[in-house]
């Protein structure tokens, strides 16, 4: 009778696994040909969009192509804010999310892949302001103002990091970083990174000399929190990519690594 028992569980764990790969997102996209990725076109240079001919371009771009080309899938970029990007992993508008910070709240809904880079964050200012801001303390004052996109994870940091001074959320397609230019805000605070690549797109910018960058955070992919067999594709393309260097030559591609 003991056998007979162990031998209906294993069959039933079989079985069950069976069904999870049959309803994973992976078989809707090699039997589709298509792989869906939610990308919001607005963080340089990880993903941004040509608005003249609707095209993406950066390192997420370069990534999500790469993956799309080892499925032997298409690859369809599915226009989605920060505000919304779990919601569209969560309701299947897309298989998966170019990078994203991870993050306890996000982890809430969705699963995220393995990581394949760090970021820390740090405010940005004008030029005209280096004798007013040169470290995060003088930021955390009553009257100045700091700006932050919603859904970003820099909206709950802004909170976090000045609570004395005011906090100006803004929606995309607005940018944080925009109010700062405008005279809206007296800074922004965003990724290195971005942070890097604004400051030498617009002369007018400066990230304030801090003495270091604040919650250095990993970043990865966002997917289906239940769908194991797809997370565990994922993780190895991404090990695999790792291996071969992949990530290493397009950090140096888009300026995220030194040569």
């Amino acid at each position: 009778m003991k056998f007979f028992k162990i031998a209906a569980a294993v069959v039933a764990i079989a079985a069950s696994t069976v069904q999870a790969s049959a309803q994973s997102a992976l078989n809707e996209i090699l039997s589709e040909g298509v792989l869906k990725v939610g990308t919001t076109g607005d963080w340089n240079p990880m993903s941004m969009r040509n608005v003249a001919t609707n095209t993406y371009e950066g390192y997420d771009i370069d990534v999500m192509t790469a993956l799309a080309a080892d499925l032997g899938v298409e690859i369809k970029f599915v226009p989605t804010d920060w505000k919304t990007l779990v919601a569209g992993v969560t309701s299947g508008q897309y298989h998966i999310t170019g990078s994203a910070s991870v993050s306890p709240a996000r982890a809430k809904a969705a699963g995220y892949s393995n990581s394949y880079f760090s970021l820390a964050t740090v405010p940005l200012t004008l030029k005209t302001n280096a004798d007013r801001f040169s470290d995060w303390d003088d930021l955390n004052v009553e009257g100045i103002s700091v700006a932050a996109t919603l859904g970003t994870t820099q909206e709950t940091q802004v909170k976090q990091y000045f609570p004395a001074a005011t906090h100006r959320i803004v929606e995309a397609p607005a940018r944080d970083f925009q109010e700062v230019l405008s005279g809206r805000a007296d800074a922004s605070i965003t990724s290195n990174v971005e942070a890097n690549t604004l400051v030498a797109q617009y002369d007018q910018l400066m990230i304030v000399p801090v003495d270091a960058g604040r919650s250095p955070t990993p970043i990865a992919m966002l997917l289906p929190q239940a769908d194991q067999v797809w997370i565990n594709y994922v993780n190895t393309w991404i090990t695999l990519k790792q291996e071969q260097g992949f990530f290493d030559e397009l950090g140096v591609k888009w300026q995220l690594l030194a040569e």
